[in-house]
């Protein structure tokens, strides 16, 4: 595995900015996210990196060696898209095998027996071996389609939203999956998504992007506790943050003009009172949706409150986040 580090790199479509001035650090045996909405320039990021698009600035290496001017082939990257791009018409061994038998590569047949059978057991799918792509359920589709890439054993991995297509389940399978395949292969793994969810449960770090401007770079818990901006803060959070008027529950900082509350760090029982408009029974938690002066509020109480929707319940901050009003965090 490689480290892959990117330096004022820049790419624009026309008047379009695709990536603008991104550096970033992408360390050998990491699991990296890009998340931002679409059009924030993370899978123009992936192109790059695998020289599918060329620069128009910047400097891209891959361990260490400038791959800027090099093609696609010569960069030794392996990339999973959100489709299968499996043959219809082969079996799973035969998917598997096909990277391998490039005139590139030339690997011997034995070789790729030997890593066939050995990606099989990591997939977890060495008996859909002899099946045709055609029989394989949505999710061993996918699992073969990131098997193709994992039997090249190249320098970086690159996926574009590879679970996006898959139903709830699926997706809460194999982002295990993926995480404990990249854990025990060591992989360099660089993965695009606009599913904070995945970020949060896979990443090592996470990049969140903004028409195509790293915002920040850090780890899921530095960049949930700390974010730089409102833009940043509603991007993990699930519900989402909750934004109103700083001076909503008084003592906000010079500047402030919104203040972000984490469902999380509403307490219960002191402050303003506000209105139940609803209550969600989720199990192992229960989240009360309010109302507070025209705002609707959504925090989390005790799964078995007796709360109805129409009471009445005090709330009040605590570890609240500031941000002025061009949505930058004030400390």
């Amino acid at each position: 595995m490689a480290e892959v580090q990117l330096t004022g790199v820049s790419k624009r479509f026309g008047r379009e900015i695709g990536v603008e001035d991104l550096t970033m650090t992408v360390a050998d045996g990491s699991f990296v996210v890009l998340l931002g909405p679409t059009g924030a320039g993370k899978t123009t990021t992936l192109r790059l990196i695998s020289g599918l698009e060329k620069a128009d600035a910047g400097d891209i290496r891959i361990g260490g060696q400038l791959v800027t001017n090099l093609t696609p082939a010569q960069r030794d990257v392996a990339m999973v898209f959100q489709q299968y791009s499996l043959y219809p018409h082969l079996t799973v061994r035969e998917n598997l095998a096909f990277p391998l038998k490039s005139p590139i590569l030339r690997t011997p047949e034995d070789e790729i027996a030997r890593k066939v059978t050995e990606i099989a057991e990591v997939l977890r799918i060495p008996h859909k071996l002899d099946n045709k792509a055609t029989a394989l359920s949505g999710g061993e589709m996918q699992r073969v389609s990131i098997g193709r890439a994992l039997v090249r054993d190249p320098q970086v991995y690159l996926m574009d939203e590879p679970l996006s297509s898959l139903d709830a389940k699926l997706r809460s399978d194999l982002r295990i999956e993926l995480k404990r395949i990249q854990a025990d292969l060591g992989a360099t793994l660089l993965y695009v998504t606009h599913d904070q969810i995945e970020a949060m449960t896979m990443a090592t770090q996470i990049g969140v992007l903004d028409n195509g401007r790293l915002v920040q770079f850090g780890t899921p818990r530095e960049i949930y506790e700390n974010p730089v901006s409102l833009y940043v803060a509603s991007r993990l959070g699930l519900p989402r943050i909750n934004t109103l008027p700083a001076e909503m529950f008084g003592g906000a900082p010079s500047g402030a003009a919104t203040i972000g509350l984490r469902p999380e760090h509403i307490e219960h029982g002191a402050g303003k009172p506000s209105q139940v408009v609803r209550v969600e029974h989720l199990g192992d938690q229960t989240r009360l949706h309010l109302t507070l002066d025209g705002h609707d509020i959504i925090t989390l109480t005790d799964p078995h409150t007796p709360l109805k929707g129409g009471e009445t319940v005090a709330i009040q901050p605590r570890d609240a986040l500031y941000f002025d009003a061009a949505g930058t965090r004030i400390a």
